[in-house]
């Protein structure tokens, strides 16, 4: 769409979710597949002159790692440009003086290399993978359980994915399972939480409003 077709609508930015939308993860040495055509539509929204955010739930690697991923598939696309809940995660830990115990992928464990994790008195679940186990997810639930007021971070909260092979269960069944033990109300770091998206937006400098 031309420049002045963009500004006609009041239209400025863009933010485009990755997993499902852009590629399928999984495949040969987990490097996944691009959806036929996206790549060339991610280019082409760039030329358009429009302003993008990558949006995306993925917590299987550090963002760092996710982005040379796409990038090997194709994608012109930066780490800045993509924003994940682990590093919001880490900022929201850091400002509350929070220790976690974490039940993620072990590839994100670098991603919280910044915060400190004794004594832990919160809990961060991520798309943890093998590592939901009931060792780890029964943790978890004796640190909550033992806390006067019990903090659970979830970075997301989907019920399944896709990947080359098939559906995968996602981290929001076992986010379920913990507020239903603990009885308590997951905060969640991800999408669809409305600060996430907001904080996509006031990245580029946008309204919600000139945005799609």
């Amino acid at each position: 769409m031309a420049d002045w077709a963009l500004r006609a609508r009041g239209l400025r930015g863009l933010l485009l979710d990755i997993s499902g939308v852009l590629y399928d993860s999984g495949g040969e040495e987990g490097l996944g597949s691009a959806i036929a055509g996206s790549v060339e539509a991610v280019r082409r929204i760039k030329q358009s002159g429009l302003k993008l955010r990558f949006c995306t739930n993925e917590t299987q690697a550090t963002r760092t790692k996710f982005v040379q991923k796409l990038q090997q598939l194709g994608f012109d696309m930066s780490e800045k440009e993509v924003i994940a809940p682990a590093p919001a995660a880490c900022q929201i830990l850091q400002e509350r003086g929070l220790h976690p115990y974490l039940v993620v992928h072990d590839a994100l464990v670098p991603e919280f290399d910044s915060v400190d994790k004794s004594n832990p008195n919160c809990v961060v679940l991520g798309d943890a993978a093998n590592n939901f186990s009931y060792e780890n997810l029964n943790r978890a639930f004796q640190i909550l359980i033992g806390l006067e007021t019990p903090i659970l971070f979830s970075l997301g909260k989907g019920r399944y994915y896709k990947e080359t092979d098939g559906l995968k269960l996602d981290v929001g069944v076992y986010m379920k399972a913990l507020e239903y033990a603990c009885d308590i109300e997951a905060e969640v770091i991800g999408k669809p939480s409305k600060a996430f998206f907001l904080s996509a937006l006031a990245d580029m400098n946008v309204e919600p409003h000139e945005a799609q």
